[in-house]
């Protein structure tokens, strides 16, 4: 779980909104810009979330991926970004040597990347309409684009897993950055990462992952396939990726980092 906190300072007009929808909160913070653009975009975002949830969630029996698992629809039926999104997900599980999945007990499940990629969607939303900075939070999962005044950066505070209240770190973006920060663990839902291997819940040394990353699309990705590597596989894995920084907490208090992560925090 991650929080957003822009630095005290002088700001550009601020535009903020919270948002249930996909079985949690989506918090818009959207500075500057010229505002009907921005008021604009921002219903269109939202607008594009719900659509979102139409199509792939697993919990209605008409949305399109529930109809596309049941084989009463093709993939070439349904909306394009069904097929956008089933590629990313296919691109993840490559990527992650088959550890992050696109399936759950043999059904079609895409819920693993289509939470990160519809905020990461929503937020250049925002960007594209003249916003010069954006942070849209899902769910404690956050994509920053731009810088939330002159000279100033988003600063992101990560939940410390083992300490209700804490912080394990605080993750800084430069200005004018791309940045994301995505958190796979027990700590907030339980058991609910699954091993691609068994089918089952993941059994390892780890309580939580956070993954630093250009794009919330990947971040949450490969924040949980890393989780279900386990710490020394996970970490070994997260340093080769390229512009990903990470932070890894075991169930015994232990902190593991990638090695660049400490240019990221502040």
């Amino acid at each position: 779980m991650a929080d957003t906190v822009a630095e005290p300072a002088r700001t550009p007009a601020v535009v903020r909104h919270a948002e249930e929808v996909m079985g949690t909160v989506f918090s818009f913070d959207v500075r500057g810009g010229e505002p009907a653009a921005v008021e604009a975009a921002l219903r269109e975002a939202v607008a594009g979330l719900h659509r979102v949830d139409e199509l792939f969630s697993t919990y209605r029996e008409d949305s399109q991926v529930s109809r596309l698992a049941r084989g009463e629809l093709t993939e070439a039926r349904c909306d394009p970004v069904v097929a956008e999104v089933l590629e990313l997900g296919a691109e993840a599980e490559r990527t992650s040597h088959g550890w992050f999945s696109l399936r759950y007990e043999g059904r079609l499940d895409p819920t693993g990347i289509v939470k990160g990629w519809a905020a990461e969607r929503a937020a250049r939303c925002l960007a594209g309409a003249g916003a010069s900075g954006v942070s849209v939070n899902g769910g404690g999962d956050v994509q920053l684009l731009g810088a939330p005044g002159p000279e100033r950066s988003w600063r992101v505070g990560v939940s410390d897993p083992l300490r209700p209240g804490g912080l394990a770190a605080v993750i800084s973006a430069a200005a004018a950055d791309e940045l994301a920060v995505a958190t796979s663990g027990t700590a907030e839902r339980g058991d609910h990462i699954v091993d691609p291997r068994t089918g089952r819940s993941a059994v390892t040394d780890l309580v939580a992952v956070t993954v630093v990353a250009p794009r919330l699309t990947w971040a949450d990705c490969w924040a949980t396939a890393a989780f279900a590597m386990g710490s020394r596989e996970g970490l070994g894995w997260l340093e080769a990726l390229p512009d990903v920084e990470a932070l890894l907490v075991t169930a015994g208090d232990e902190v593991r980092c990638t090695s660049g992560l400490a240019g990221r925090l502040g």
